[in-house]
């Protein structure tokens, strides 16, 4: 309890949370998404729901929007995006990010108890076709493939996963990384492109 006041900013976060819950309600209702157990919002998070895609989250679901909410100091409000007709995202239980963007144009898949540090990025799409000619005449017809996180992942700040990965349970992505390819389970992946430097060592 004493501790609680030598972290001042920590109760401002509490009271903010209960602030923006009512806020934050209407914005799941608004866009058909059920309500959770024991979800929290610090800052109200910026939903972008195509009208005939899905979103489903589970249980103890937290987003930090507000820069004062995390000392890595999150530079935007989380955003959660399903940007084309038919896509899917599906986050598991305990699910925490602090400032990231996350959008699907077809399909992201996350497992339970996955942590993603402030300001990293999680996409399945190019956004926009590489070849000028197809983006002059269809600029929305770039390639995706579907992004899975298994349970249990954690990733750094100021990552930024592409289309087409997997991310093996347990491991860890290293603050900065840009993934392009598969990463295994119970692995620490870092660098731009990212690679493996090593295994999660086992607790002791």
């Amino acid at each position: 309890m004493f501790e609680l006041f030598n972290t001042s900013w920590k109760i401002w976060n509490k009271v903010g949370c209960w602030m923006v819950y009512p806020w934050v309600r209407l914005i799941f209702l608004l866009n058909s998404i059920p309500w959770g157990r024991g979800w929290r919002f610090y800052g109200a998070p910026i939903i972008q729901k195509h009208r005939l895609s899905k979103m489903k989250f589970g249980p103890g679901l937290c987003l930090r929007s507000s820069v004062r909410s995390n000392p890595m100091g999150p530079n935007h409000s989380s955003l959660l995006c399903t940007w084309q007709a038919g896509a899917m995202l599906k986050i598991g239980a305990g699910f925490a990010m602090s400032g990231g963007v996350i959008c699907a144009a077809k399909s992201i898949t996350i497992g339970d108890r996955v942590t993603v540090g402030a300001n990293t990025t999680i996409v399945d799409t190019d956004f926009h076709p590489l070849n000028p000619q197809i983006r002059n005449v269809r600029p929305q017809g770039a390639k995706t493939a579907p992004v899975i996180i298994e349970a249990d992942v954690f990733i750094g700040m100021n990552c930024l996963i592409l289309k087409g990965v997997t991310i093996g349970s347990g491991s860890v992505i290293g603050a900065g990384s840009v993934v392009t390819r598969d990463v295994p389970a119970g692995v620490i992946a870092a660098g731009n492109p990212a690679r493996v430097v090593g295994p999660i060592k086992k607790a002791e």
